[in-house]
């Protein structure tokens, strides 16, 4: 009887890994479909595979190889709910079923495969226990992306400042590339370019303490994109898992509005948070990049910023060599006398170090950190910005997590530059309110590459760069840098609306922005760094966008042009959207490309002209 029972089991258990396999793991709202295949996943929307993920496995020095499929568990019921204090939306929700899939390598060893099937997306990571010194060695997760798949892709670079254009092959002399990556899957009868099309932005999330930062390198085959963390330094022991492996799914308004990336970050670990403030900031470096060791070129961005009522004025590089004996103190009591914050920066001495702006080698060590950020607390700096990391190591996340919690327990902001992309820190720190990671305004100071592609660059960020979090381009000028911009004033002042960042730094000069009439300087002063909600309203990368922000009651709706032509956009069905209108405050493109259309209206127009790399702005007041 005990062998009959014995061999049942066994039939089963093989029956249940044939049945297994063909099994579709769903999301709760049955729109997302996880299949299990002969070594991998298939990951489908609807009825249509967008991506075929054919291997995954983690290795570490004594275990991972030659996996074998054993259990799966689940679904395990998920849901996030959660407040943020800044981003695309303040009131965050999501739901996911959970299943784990349980493998055993050569040894017996388990190595658990985590899926997250939310309603907007898919999320996977490895969790492993038992470990004993042993380190990462590789991982295997792999993306296919046929051939012919239109994606819009960055190279990698440690600062993550480049571009991301449009492709159809993977076939490149690059073989790395960076996180954040969208991909357009063409689902369905008579779906096209643009229409009826299934998109996929992979990114990753929640990185904490023992991880590194991944990229995707597709070395071996150009259509095999293989997930690959940077140098894991420390050893690793107990239990440990994987960042999450994220897969944003759905049309393009289902990307843009997500907030699948900190829907999976940990939880605030700041216990009272009250005291984090978002705001507008006054920014020297783009028309003075030696500007902060002058206490009189700082006057006037503490001045224009008190004229404009922004809350910020960022004090950079430099500020530790300060011109005719004046000292960085005396700048921040200025700052304060004039009512305006100051915030200062720091070289992390992670990266660019020789022949590189200090103050230096002040954050390193603990001890220095601390006492440099409780001087900083002490005569009344709000926050910091720390640059010049050395890329995703693990020891530049380490030092990351450190700068935030170090920040946080002397109530100050922090801005990473020359860093990493957001992966949820947002959420997790929330005195974290910017980074930089992307290719912005600042590169008009540096080449002239910018100048003739910053207007369909920026139709391509909001789709891609800043889906994953906040994004300090350094928006808005009207001006020229040491390049110039060919960009209207209208697509300018839309940037202050379209790129979402928690602390919006504004590029130009003091003059050239009081120079602006009364009522766009009036809107900067007014302008919101904390959003309500985000509708997408149309777009397509590359060749425009436009995005809806509300704020309160207020609506901000901002469109760009990135075509080198004229154009018309639609705002049919905004009406519905906004509700009940007072009054429209418009800002548009006149006939010239430096030139301001302003009008105030009591109702929504039903569609607005745009010139050449142009834009507009609608304030609804309901």
């Amino acid at each position: 009887m005990k062998r009959y029972i014995v061999f049942s089991l066994f039939l089963l258990a093989c029956f249940g890994l044939r049945v297994s396999a063909a099994t579709a793991y769903t999301s709760p709202n049955k729109a997302i479909t996880l299949l299990r295949t002969a070594d991998g996943f298939s990951v489908r929307y609807g009825s249509s595979e967008v991506i075929e993920i054919p291997t995954v496995g983690v290795t570490t020095t004594t275990r991972g190889y030659n996996l074998t499929f054993s259990a799966v568990v689940g679904p395990k019921y998920i849901k996030a709910d959660y407040r943020m204090l800044a981003g695309k939306r303040l009131h965050c929700t999501n739901e996911a079923n959970e299943y784990t899939f349980v493998y055993r390598d050569e040894k017996g060893q388990p190595l658990n495969v985590v899926f997250r099937l939310y309603n907007d997306g898919v999320a996977l990571r490895y969790e492993l226990s038992g470990l004993r010194d042993e380190r990462l060695t590789g991982e295997q997760t792999t993306y296919r992306i046929p051939e012919g798949t239109r994606r819009w892709m960055m190279r990698w670079s440690d600062g993550y400042e480049g571009f991301y254009p449009l492709s159809t092959t993977g076939h490149d002399r690059n073989h790395r590339w960076a996180f954040p990556a969208l991909i357009e899957a063409l689902t369905g009868p008579g779906a096209h370019i643009g229409k009826g099309s299934v998109y996929a932005l992979l990114t990753e999330a929640d990185i904490d303490r023992r991880q590194s930062a991944a990229s995707m390198w597709n070395d071996k085959a150009d259509t095999d994109f293989n997930v690959r963390p940077d140098q894991n330094e420390v050893a690793l022991s107990g239990a440990w898992h994987t960042p999450w492996r994220v897969m944003i799914i759905g049309s393009l308004a289902d990307v843009v509005e997500s907030t699948l990336v900190t829907d999976l970050a940990s939880p605030c670990r700041v216990a009272n948070a009250s005291w984090v403030k978002p705001g507008v900031v006054s920014w020297v470096y783009w028309a003075h990049n030696h500007g902060s060791n002058d206490l009189n070129i700082i006057k006037q961005y503490v001045d224009m910023a008190a004229t404009l009522h922004l809350p910020y004025v960022l004090i950079d590089a430099e500020w530790d060599e300060m011109k005719d004996g004046k000292s960085v103190e005396d700048a921040v009591n200025y700052a304060k006398e004039k009512g305006v914050k100051p915030m200062i920066w720091y070289n992390s001495c992670m990266g660019w170090i020789n022949g590189a702006p200090g103050p230096k080698f002040r954050l390193n060590k603990l001890e220095d950190r601390e006492k440099e950020f409780a001087w900083c607390e002490r005569i009344g700096v709000a926050g910091v910005k720390v640059d010049f990391f050395g890329g995703d190591n693990q020891a530049n996340m380490d030092y990351c997590i450190e700068l935030m919690e170090c920040a946080a327990r002397h109530h100050l902001l922090i801005n990473f530059h020359g860093a990493t992309v957001p992966r949820g820190w947002q959420r997790t720190y929330p005195n974290l309110l910017s980074t930089e990671g992307v290719y912005g305004a600042e590169w008009y100071n540096n080449v002239p590459t910018f100048t003739d592609r910053a207007a369909a660059h920026n139709a391509t960020l909001p789709f891609t760069r800043n889906v994953i979090g906040p994004m300090d381009y350094t928006p808005c000028a009207f001006s020229d840098s040491q390049h110039p911009h060919i960009t209207t004033h209208a697509h300018e002042l839309a940037l202050t609306v379209l790129f979402e960042s928690g602390l919006q730094h504004l590029a130009d000069r003091p003059e050239s922005f009081l120079a602006q009439p009364q009522v766009v300087q009036n809107f900067l002063g007014k302008l919101p760094a904390v959003w309500d909600e985000t509708k997408l309203i149309g777009g397509y990368p590359g060749d425009h966008a436009v995005i809806a922000r509300r704020s309160g009651k207020t609506w901000y709706v901002a469109g760009i042009n990135g075509r080198e032509s004229f154009r018309t956009f639609s705002l049919q069905g905004l009406a519905k959207m906004v509700g009940k209108v007072r009054s429209v405050s418009c800002f548009l493109d006149a006939n010239e490309d430096r030139a301001w259309q302003l009008a105030e209206q009591d109702a929504l127009p039903a569609s607005v002209q745009v010139r050449p790399r142009g834009g507009f702005v609608l304030v609804v007041n309901p």
